[in-house]
């Protein structure tokens, strides 16, 4: 059961507030034990994994599916994320439009749209709910600078239009949710608010009832065509699906792949009904703030806020904390951003703060291969914009594997490769430089800079976005 949170501060780690809200993660089940065959064997058990089984068992059923997990399904970002399921195309329009051209561009946009409701289609079906509420996602602009980023995100809106992205003024942001200080904002249709730690956990839960294995406390040592190896044996399978996304680091010879980036979340106590009575977020949108190192929240089913982004982004040799635990520093700045937004909350307490990575490739975009000359696949790098673009990578996966002609084989993020980051200790000082640039253009933007800061521009260009 549910405990209090220790004296002097919130519940720390233990994965994330989301899988303490079912009261913790379940006993892990179905060990591997011993060396297995299978006809796909997919490593990982969050979002990617459970979707491309998901869909691989819709195409044939007959397929022998068996799903690796190193801890419990949804340990890592699928259990601890934002609960963002939105339509982001990761690394741009524009960059994909050069080498695919303006309408392939088009179709993958259109393609992430239709996600968002296929992800709502699928809970609603089999029962898993979700906690969903499609309200749309509010960006919200709180000082000059950022306000000048509105007027750039619609031009490019005017050539892009199917992100669905919508400008308001002031008095419009106000009405959806009273945000101090908004001078006005974006908002687009294609979002809705859920609970993620349900959303996965559901899934496996589908899975298992069609007979798909889903090895827990499994950790996966080596992959290779044809087999994954593991501590307590080897699944030998014609077709081999990696599925790690920020955890991909600890895999040999993928410590360079994407870069294991930190995320920070906290949630607060629910809120007394006056206090919502004055915030409004009547329609519960996902909101976010148009800093550089932004932030994002949602309203909880239960009445509370749930907020993340500002912490520690890398750490040193691409080690990962499994476990959440979130220093002082990063929960206290993100208490102190959530009341900044909405001093109506005032002394309302965190409950509880923990942290996850995510996997971010060299040029920022999200990438589905699958090779049918060595049965290896993969899919992942969302950026943290996952929890929609996992549905639409595992439909994407399941028909490589199976060789459906379908619309999604040749979207442009298909078979697209980024290079490696760089070794060390290049890689974490250009991630701390990073950081450190995004901080001080904030710091000058909210200070009065009336423009984008050039320590933004500098930082985008080094970081390869």
């Amino acid at each position: 059961m549910r405990t209090s949170p220790p004296t002097g501060g919130p519940r720390n780690g233990a994965v994330s507030f989301w899988m303490h809200d079912l009261d913790g993660p379940a006993p892990a089940t179905d060990r591997l034990e011993g060396d297995a065959d299978a006809d796909v064997v997919i490593v990982g058990a969050g979002y990617t994994g459970l979707w491309t089984a998901y869909y691989l068992h819709a195409n044939d059923p007959s397929l022998r599916i068996r799903v690796l997990e190193q801890r419990h399904v949804g340990f890592g970002a699928s259990g601890r994320n934002g609960g963002w399921l939105t339509n982001s195309l990761t690394g741009g329009h524009e960059a994909y439009a050069r080498r695919h051209g303006d309408e392939a561009v088009r179709r993958f946009q259109r393609a992430l749209n239709d996600t968002v409701d296929e992800v709502l289609r699928v809970a609603h079906a089999e029962g898993i709910d979700a906690q969903a509420t499609k309200g749309g996602s509010l960006l919200v602009a709180r000082n000059p600078a950022q306000q000048g980023r509105v007027a750039q995100a619609m031009a490019h809106a005017r050539r892009w239009p199917e992100e669905g992205l919508v400008a308001l003024d002031a008095g419009e942001v106000r009405e959806r949710i009273r945000v101090a200080g908004a001078l006005g904002g974006l908002w687009q249709p294609h979002c809705a608010r859920i609970h993620p730690a349900r959303l996965v956990t559901g899934l496996a839960t589908t899975l298992r009832a069609r007979g798909v294995a889903i090895h827990e406390d499994t950790p996966v040592l080596d992959l290779a065509s044809g087999q994954a190896v593991t501590p307590r044996g080897t699944v030998r399978a014609p077709v081999v699906i990696r599925a790690t996304e920020g955890f991909t680091s600890l895999l040999p010879g993928h410590r360079r792949t994407w870069l294991p980036m930190n995320s920070s979340m906290i949630v607060t106590e629910p809120l007394a009904p006056e206090v919502w009575a004055t915030i409004g977020w009547e329609a519960r949108e996902a909101l976010e703030d148009l800093s550089h190192i932004y932030a994002y929240a949602q309203r909880t089913t239960d009445g509370r806020i749930a907020i993340g982004g500002r912490g520690v982004p890398y750490r040193f040799g691409s080690r990962i904390d499994g476990d959440g635990l979130t220093d002082r520093t990063t929960w206290s700045a993100l208490a102190g951003l959530l009341r900044s937004w909405f001093p109506a909350v005032g002394d309302v307490p965190v409950a509880h703060t923990w942290s996850g990575v995510l996997g971010v490739p060299r040029n920022w975009r999200a990438t589905v291969s699958f090779d049918r000359a060595t049965g290896l696949g993969h899919a992942g790098g969302y950026v943290g914009t996952g929890v929609a673009a996992t549905n639409l990578a595992g439909r994407t996966l399941a028909d490589l594997v199976c060789g459906v002609d379908s619309d999604l084989v040749d979207l442009p993020w298909v078979g697209q490769r980024s290079r490696r980051w760089e070794p060390e200790p290049l890689r974490w000082l250009g991630a701390r430089t990073v950081h450190r640039a995004y901080l001080q253009a904030d710091r000058a933007e909210a200070a009065g800079l009336a423009r984008t800061s050039a320590f933004a521009t500098a930082a985008n260009l080094l970081s390869g976005r």
